[in-house]
């Protein structure tokens, strides 16, 4: 799926060619997080901004921080979100550091099928740091399943490494993280993850 990403004015309509449910993961991110009050967003391989887009219409006194590695499609993403709701745009790998915390609320969508497993759970690591008490993390991406006919999204080496669903819960869990599936079709799931109050 990544030969595309960097090529923000085909990247819609590529998508949901590839990803022929993309609409309804998308609808499903944000609906995940309807039950948590958010003034404070990251989103975390942000592309055009269309996963921000739809959980600030959720999340009307909230503000997001907008990261991605590709620059372009970041610009996509100014362009296509109210200035006065977007904190700050990073350009920055997913392996890399995170924006300062703490967050209400972590978005991402179709992006971190690209690490590694071992920086996926690195990932949740930082993730949960960057959690308020309280706060959650919602997950939606292409999984590795053990029936063949299930798998429908294109992914391609080296660019594209899904892991088990299970395993990625576990990491999640392993990260203090409350982790639950709340969609999922074939080889797509969202997932929350969310930060005990202590």
């Amino acid at each position: 799926m990544t030969q595309n990403h960097f090529q923000p004015d085909i990247y819609p309509e590529y998508v949901r060619l590839k990803v022929p449910e993309y609409d309804e993961l998308e609808d499903a991110v944000a609906d995940s997080t309807e039950a948590l009050t958010a003034t404070r967003i990251l989103d975390l391989g942000a592309g055009t901004g269309e996963t921000a887009r739809r959980v600030l219409e959720r999340h009307l006194n909230a503000r997001v921080v907008l990261v991605d590695s590709s620059a372009e499609m970041l610009e996509a993403a100014r362009k296509s979100l109210a200035e006065d709701r977007v904190e700050q745009i990073v350009v920055r790998r997913l392996e890399d550091h995170l924006p300062a915390g703490p967050f209400d609320l972590v978005v991402s969508a179709l992006a971190i099928h690209h690490l590694e497993s071992t920086d996926k759970r690195l990932l949740f690591q930082r993730i949960t740091k960057a959690l308020r008490p309280g706060g959650r993390f919602v997950f939606a991406d292409v999984v590795v399943t053990n029936d063949p006919e299930r798998a429908a999204t294109p992914v391609s080496q080296p660019f594209d490494r899904p892991d088990q669903l299970d395993d990625q819960l576990a990491w999640m869990a392993e990260a203090g993280l409350e982790a639950r599936v709340v969609w999922s079709s074939r080889d797509l799931a969202v997932v929350t993850g969310d930060r005990p109050v202590q």
